[in-house]
């Protein structure tokens, strides 16, 4: 199978994938004639050539067998991410790590202007993240503004995205930052000191 896109050539020919050979040959032979490019109204060269390339895969023993290999994967996949996107929990969870990745950038620049960048595979393990998982998150942050990548290749935050932070206090919720911290970093953290009184 090619890295091009997946087609569901039996949506195309619009049969079940149960269908067998002689249905599969009785449909095509109809779309066929409406689709060749010499027909004079319906003729669509483009999806003629989809159909025919559908058309010799099923009725291939073995082309069909590995096509239903890769029809198979493609719907579970599909159905998986239909069934995540209707489910707020991990929609609401991404918001939260979203929180705490720009904490944990606040943080670095503000502790050390010198070094302020975090590499991804740090980020991976701090927050425990999967690479694509947290690739999506940077992408996000990246395109509004809120961090940059560093002529050393790892990431820290801008000064929008320091905006950001400072905008949400929660996002400031020493609890949050505790989190946060790099492991093994015994100093106070200035961030999670109580505020002191407002003298009259």
């Amino acid at each position: 199978m090619s890295a091009d896109p997946f087609v569901d050539y039996y949506e195309l020919l619009q049969i079940s994938p149960n269908a067998d050979e002689d249905t599969i040959q009785r449909i095509f032979r109809h779309l066929a004639k409406k689709l060749h490019p010499d027909a004079s109204t319906h003729g669509d060269p483009e999806r003629f050539n989809r159909l025919l390339e559908g058309y010799r895969v099923l009725t291939d023993v073995s082309q069909r067998a590995a096509y239903d290999v890769a029809y198979r994967q493609h719907w579970e996949q599909t159905w998986k991410v239909a069934a995540e996107a209707s489910d707020a929990n991990p929609i609401s969870d991404d918001g939260r790590i979203r929180v705490r990745l720009l904490s944990l950038f606040y943080v670095q620049r503000r502790r050390n202007m010198r070094n302020p960048g975090m590499g991804q595979v740090e980020l991976e393990k701090l927050l425990d993240l999967t690479p694509e998982h947290l690739a999506f998150h940077l992408w996000y942050l990246r395109e509004k503004g809120w961090i940059q990548r560093l002529e050393t290749g790892l990431l820290a935050i801008t000064a929008d995205g320091v905006d950001q932070v400072e905008r949400d206090r929660v996002q400031l919720d020493p609890e949050r930052l505790i989190e946060s911290r790099v492991p093994g970093d015994s100093r106070p953290d200035p961030l999670s000191a109580p505020a002191k009184a407002p003298q009259s």
